[in-house]
C-alpha cells in the first residue's frame, strides 16, 4: 500500500473529502491544477478555506514559491476537484487519482520560477509509492488515454472538464526536482523523457529478439524507451521493460497499434513510423530513421 498521509503536510479541513475509487484496476495517476491565484501564506490560507467552502477539495494544496504543502484528505480516497465525464466519475478513476492544486496561474507556468524543496519531493515520493510513473501522460482530452494511461496529467487533459490549467509546465523540470528513483537518475539508462529512438533499430530488434535466447537485446538503448512508454500505457508489465523486444513486448506493441486504430496485419506488433511517432509524442522520445 502506498502513502496515505504525507509527512509534513499541514492538515486542511476535517480529512474527509471523497470515497473509494470506482476503477482501482486502472493505472494510478496524478492531476495537476493551478488555483489561478497568487502565492504566499495569505493566499494559501484563503484558497484552502475557499476550496473547503465550495466542496471542491483536491488532495493537496502546494505553494511553489515557499514549498508549503497542505493535505485535505487521504490519497487512497477520491478528491472533489474534477467534473464528471457523463456517468464516469473522473475523481474516482484509477488505483489512485492524486489531485494537486498549485498556487499559480496557467498563463505563467510555475516550473519557470518556483522554489521546490522537501515537500515537492514528498509529493512525488507519495505518487511513486502508488506506482505512478514519472511520465507526463497528459496530451489531450482523450477518454482512451485517461482510462488507459498511468502517470501525470494536467487538468486540461481530463475528459469532461473545460479548464486549461496548469499551463505549459515543464515535466522534465518537475521530475528532476523530485529526485529519487526516476529512470533519469539511474546510471546507464536513457530515460524516455529525452531519448532519440531509431525506427530501423527498434524494428530490427522486434524481428530478432523473440526468436533469440531469453533476454536477447539487439538494440537495447533504442528499445528501452519504447518499452517504458508501453509500460506507462498499461500495456507491458514493468518487469519486461528490460531492453529486449521479446514476445511480451511484441504483444504489447500490437495492443498499442490496435489502440491507435489499426487491426489485422497492421497490428502485428512490429513498429511502424506512424504508431512509433505517436508513442514518442505521448512519452517524450524522438523517432529517427
Amino acid at each position: 500500500m502506498g502513502t496515505v498521509w504525507i509527512p509534513g503536510a499541514v492538515r486542511l479541513g476535517d480529512g474527509t473529502i471523497g470515497g473509494p475509487m470506482d476503477t482501482p484496476e486502472l493505472p494510478p495517476r496524478v492531476v495537476w491544477h493551478t488555483t489561478e491565484s497568487g502565492a504566499g501564506n495569505a493566499a494559501f490560507d484563503a484558497v484552502g478555506a475557499y476550496l473547503i467552502r465550495q466542496g471542491s477539495e483536491p488532495h493537496l494544496l502546494y505553494d511553489p514559491t515557499t514549498d508549503r504543502l497542505g493535505q485535505f484528505g487521504p490519497l487512497d480516497r477520491s478528491a472533489r476537484a474534477l467534473r464528471n465525464d457523463g456517468e464516469s466519475r473522473t475523481n474516482r478513476t484509477g488505483r489512485v487519482c492524486v489531485q494537486i492544486e498549485v498556487l499559480a496561474r496557467a498563463s505563467k507556468p510555475f516550473t519557470g520560477y518556483w522554489s521546490p524543496g522537501p515537500n515537492l519531493r514528498a509529493i512525488m515520493a507519495a505518487a511513486r509509492s502508488w506506482g505512478v510513473p514519472d511520465v507526463w501522460a497528459g496530451r489531450e482530452r482523450s477518454r482512451t488515454d485517461w482510462r488507459g494511461k498511468g502517470g501525470h496529467f494536467g487538468h486540461a487533459h481530463v475528459p469532461g472538464n473545460d479548464h486549461w490549467d496548469p499551463g505549459a509546465i515543464d515535466p522534465a523540470a518537475l521530475f528532476a526536482a523530485a529526485g529519487g528513483r526516476a529512470a533519469a537518475d539511474r546510471p546507464g539508462e536513457r530515460t524516455h523523457l529525452r531519448s532519440v529512438v531509431s525506427l530501423a533499430r527498434v524494428l530490427a530488434a522486434a524481428r530478432t529478439d523473440p526468436a533469440a535466447a531469453q533476454g536477447a537485446a539487439l538494440h537495447r538503448a533504442d528499445v528501452l524507451p519504447v518499452e517504458k512508454a508501453l509500460a506507462a500505457e498499461g500495456l507491458l508489465a514493468a518487469q519486461w521493460a528490460d531492453g529486449s523486444f521479446g514476445t511480451r513486448t511484441v504483444a504489447a506493441y500490437a495492443a498499442w497499434q490496435r489502440r491507435c486504430g489499426f487491426g489485422g496485419a497492421d497490428a502485428d506488433g512490429l513498429p511502424g513510423r506512424t504508431t512509433l511517432e505517436r508513442l514518442g509524442k505521448a512519452h517524450g522520445f524522438q523517432v529517427t530513421a
